[in-house]
C-alpha cells in the first residue's frame, strides 16, 4: 500500500507516528511510505529580495528540521520512506502530490479543533478531506 504522511513537526505529527509505532498493521515492508512537508511559501514580494539560493536554503533547512525525528523513527523501525518537500498552500499541496502519486491513504495527524473551530480557523486536515479524493486516516 502506498502511504503518505503529511507532516508538520508538530505534536500531532508525532502523534500520528506513536499511532503508526503502535498498530502492526501500518508497518512493515508491504508498505511504501512517503513523508511529505509542506512550507508556507514566502510572500512574492519579500522572496524578490532574497536570493534564490538563500530561498531554497531556508526551505530545504526548515523541511530538515521537520524531518530529523522521523527519519530517526523509520530508522528504529528498520523501514525506508521517500521524504519530499514542497512549498506551497500545504493542503493544496497534500493533495496534488497525493493524486499526482496515486496514494491508497493519508495518514494524518491533526489537532481535532470542534466544529465551531474548524470554521473561524479551517484547517489542513478539514481541506484536504473537502478537496481531495483519497481515503484519509486521522490520528487525534
Amino acid at each position: 500500500m502506498k502511504i503518505l504522511l503529511p507532516v508538520d513537526g508538530s505534536t500531532f505529527s508525532k502523534r500520528m507516528l506513536a499511532y503508526v509505532a503502535a498498530h502492526d498493521e501500518w508497518l512493515g515492508d508491504r508498505h511504501d511510505y512517503t513523508v511529505l512537508h509542506v512550507t508556507p511559501a514566502l510572500p512574492p514580494r519579500a522572496a524578490a529580495q532574497i536570493p534564490r539560493e538563500v530561498l531554497a536554503s531556508y526551505y530545504a533547512e526548515t523541511s530538515d528540521k521537520v524531518f530529523k525525528p522521523i527519519r530517526r523513527f523509520f530508522q528504529q523501525q528498520g523501514l525506508s520512506a521517500q521524504f519530499v518537500t514542497k512549498v506551497g498552500p500545504a493542503a493544496a499541496v497534500i493533495n496534488e502530490v497525493a493524486q499526482k502519486g496515486r496514494f491508497d491513504l493519508l495518514l494524518m495527524g491533526s489537532h481535532g479543533h470542534g466544529s465551531l473551530g474548524q470554521l473561524m480557523l479551517g484547517s489542513v486536515t478539514s481541506k484536504v478531506l473537502a478537496h481531495g479524493t483519497e481515503p484519509v486516516l486521522i490520528v487525534r
